[in-house]
């Protein structure tokens, strides 16, 4: 947005004489980042494919060009409020104008009136865009001794690059200029300049200069490359890094007694769901679902595929949760049905419910709270493993309660434990975790010596579902008999490493275009709740977990391919993360999130409740509603008991996470937050991507009410202060594994 001052007033902050409002033209570009031009006041300067605003000193006009999209009139009108805000102090009126609509509409015969009255504009001939640059074969060149250098190459790879020269990488839109960490200061400045230089000649004023240095390379400039080496992230220890203050206090003269001692925090893991829902489990079998009874819907088998529905209380209304869980020996045909069937339900259910897609080793927390005691058993039951294995002269390893078995016991409590079946070797054990051991009526548990009391107590729990009323002889790390290595065949080198789980980190949001088959991405940064479009379709890729965002009014052929559109980029590895096929794919409808997902966003959920696209969303709130105003359905729960209804034999009774003392933590009642929504700061963003330039994109709106608001307006912020932000957990939050 261009701002007053500049050079003309020596860089100097310039006082906007309010009696004196100065009518401007603003043209509008952009459908995902605006860009925003001042432009001379008159006819001559409008057209037919941008928007543009007028801003008088009683009236915001947008006038909306014939060729633009829904997308661009809606980021449009967040410059409107902008201006709004800044500069009418949230006070003047806001008049929308679409392009061909003549005189006899009252907000298009005022807006004409301020150029003189209406005529036609002038078709314009087609004007350059950047994306002919994609057409540009890359220039890859080397700046040696004050010259440019081009270099070339038959693929654009990570060792062309050397760490005591500099580097220039011609993408034609962009043009990178790549520092070794070893070059001399004057090296990099005598690069840059060469780089301007190399634009200066060409006229090329609209590719942008990009610096980059090595070992902190963007993902923009990674992708030019045919692949890029993955580098391992520094990490230090919690020990070394209280070694390494503790050495950096002593020098000062202070006292360090007892720092080297002090125990790191132990993080914990929220799940961000409700644990007391309803779960039903099918197991895929001749390509159709056989219902599992209570008792056996938590003992998965590797070679199966199953189908599971979970229904639990949300903040507005009951959420349901379709996934599809493979296991790891599963054959393609059962995957295939599994995944047909979930469709279908989703479908059944109008796309209100979420849909994941699992595989075996790469659940996310959300899975283990909601089966809370899960076990994983080798072999498989249903025909179609069966068949496989027959086919291709394969043992049938499949489990037998009175045969030989081992199990790994992991988790965080009663509400987050598994067993997982393993090969009976004494490779398999490991010093960070329990073990069930059993050979027909012969049980025995192992305990590594770097397992805490709570993996003791998950290890007694797991007997009473694998091998209830046995009596088992404990073993220690160190001091087993030698029946316990017979049965293994004999000691072996084992690990003592935890088994790592893939971590969260920063959440990356992408606008997605399927077309033909071929999935087009891009990036959104900076990102907030206006960003997603009710028109469009966006994916936020959490690293550990991929969440594909689905707007109301997009066409429903679309909607059936949003699991495809996940898998599409897990292939595509835009951000050269090298993420597993396997990692958990989420489809989310719109005004069906799951409060795992909006914890990304500061989220008001009346917004996805709001009727029509994007555009006339926005212009209501703009023109003075607000999306906060309108009725929220309620939920419909039964009286509280500690347990939810159990609406079939086949459902589970489900428990308060074992702590049926404990009121389940709710978030906050949808009334507090229409209330509390504009007094939440920035700094609250559950993001580790920067805060936007404006923190709020209606901060001043002055709705037809707001003379009696601002009269009890610090009432109101008295009350909202004293309260804290929603605390989305379960009765025991669920520790990290």
């Amino acid at each position: 947005m261009p701002q007053p001052g500049g050079v003309a007033s020596g860089f100097k902050h310039v006082e906007v004489n309010e009696q004196e409002h100065v009518t401007r033209l603003y043209v509008c570009k952009g459908n995902r980042v605006v860009h925003v031009e001042e432009v001379p006041y008159a006819r001559s300067s409008l057209n037919h494919d941008d928007i543009f605003i007028l801003d008088t000193k009683s009236k915001i006009f947008q006038f909306n060009g014939s060729n633009s999209s829904i997308q661009e009139r809606a980021k449009a009108l967040e410059v409107v409020q902008y201006i709004k805000d800044t500069f009418h102090e949230g006070k003047c009126e806001v008049a929308a104008v679409e392009d061909g609509r003549l005189m006899a509409d009252a907000e298009a015969g005022e807006f004409w009136g301020f150029f003189g009255g209406f005529a036609p504009l002038p078709r314009r001939g087609p004007v350059e865009d950047n994306e002919k640059y994609e057409e540009i074969v890359f220039k890859f060149l080397c700046f040696n001794q004050g010259k440019l250098e081009p270099i070339n190459y038959e693929s654009l790879v990570h060792e062309l690059l050397e760490t005591n020269k500099c580097f220039l990488l011609d993408c034609g839109a962009e043009l990178f200029v790549w520092v070794g960490r070893t070059t001399s200061l004057q090296e990099r400045k005598s690069a840059s300049e060469a780089a301007e230089k190399l634009l200066s000649d060409n006229n090329r004023t609209k590719t942008h200069v990009i610096k980059v240095i090595e070992g902190f390379e963007t993902v923009m400039f990674k992708s030019k490359f045919k692949e890029w080496p993955k580098t391992s992230d520094l990490k230090l220890s919690s020990e070394d890094g209280r070694g390494k203050v503790a050495a950096l206090l002593k020098r000062q003269g202070l006292n360090v007694k007892g720092l080297m001692k002090a125990a790191p925090a132990k993080e914990e893991c929220q799940t961000y769901i409700d644990c007391t829902g309803s779960l039903q489990v099918w197991r895929i079998n001749d390509k159709d679902k056989t219902l599992l009874s209570s008792t056996a819907q938590s003992k998965f088998y590797s070679g199966d595929c199953y189908i599971f529905q979970y229904m639990y209380p949300g903040d507005d209304k009951e959420q349901c949760l379709i996934g599809t869980w493979f296991g790891k020996k599963s054959v393609e045909e059962d995957r295939v049905t599994a995944i047909s069937l979930a469709s279908k339900m989703t479908e059944s259910a109008k796309f209100q419910a979420v849909q994941t897609r699992l595989y075996e080793g790469k659940e996310p927390i959300q899975f283990f709270v909601i089966f809370q005691s899960f076990q994983v058993f080798k072999g498989g039951l249903s025909s179609g493993y069966k068949k496989f294995i027959a086919e291709n002269c394969i043992d049938d390893d499949t489990y037998l309660e009175d045969g030989l078995a081992l199990f790994r016991i992991q988790g965080s409590g009663p509400e987050n434990m598994q067993a997982i079946q393993v090969d009976a070797v004494a490779s398999s054990l490991n010093s960070s975790y329990s073990y069930i051991l059993h050979d027909g009526n012969t049980v025995f548990t192992w305990t590594g010596n770097l397992t805490t009391t709570l993996d003791q107590e998950l290890v007694e729990r797991q007997l009473d579902i694998i091998k209830p009323n046995l009596q088992s002889r404990s073993q220690k790390e160190g001091s087993e008999t030698d029946q316990f290595w017979s049965l293994l065949g004999g000691k072996s080198e084992y690990s003592s490493q935890k088994i790592g789980r893939e971590n969260e980190s920063d959440p990356h949001l992408f606008s997605c275009i399927l077309s033909e088959g071929n999935l087009k991405i891009k990036e959104l940064y900076h990102f907030t709740q206006d960003d997603l479009m009710t028109e469009d379709v966006f994916i936020l890729d959490c690293h550990s977990d991929i969440f594909v965002w689905v707007g109301q009014q997009v066409d429903v052929k679309v909607r059936l391919q949003a699991l495809d559109v996940g898998e599409k980029f897990l292939v595509l590895n835009f951000l050269m993360e090298n993420l597993s096929s396997n990692t958990p794919i989420f489809v989310i409808m719109e005004g069906s999130e799951p409060t795992f997902f909006t914890r990304f966003f500061t989220w008001d959920s009346a917004k996805s409740l709001m009727h029509g696209n994007s555009y006339q969303r926005k212009l209501s709130i703009v023109k003075g509603g607000s999306s906060s105003a309108l009725d929220k359905p309620k939920r419909r729960t039964p009286a509280y008991s500690g347990r939810s209804i159990v609406q079939d034999k086949s459902q589970r009774s489900r428990s308060m996470s074992f702590s049926p003392e404990l009121a389940r933590v709710r978030g906050r009642s949808p009334a507090f937050t229409a209330l509390a929504a504009n007094f939440e700061s920035a700094s609250n963003r559950n993001l580790s991507t920067p805060p936007p330039v404006v923190k709020k994109l209606y901060p001043k709106t002055v709705t037809p009410d707001s003379s009696n608001a601002s009269s009890k307006s610090s009432a109101t912020a008295t009350l909202t202060g004293s309260f804290d932000r929603p605390n989305y957990t379960t009765p025991n939050s669920v520790k990290g594994m």
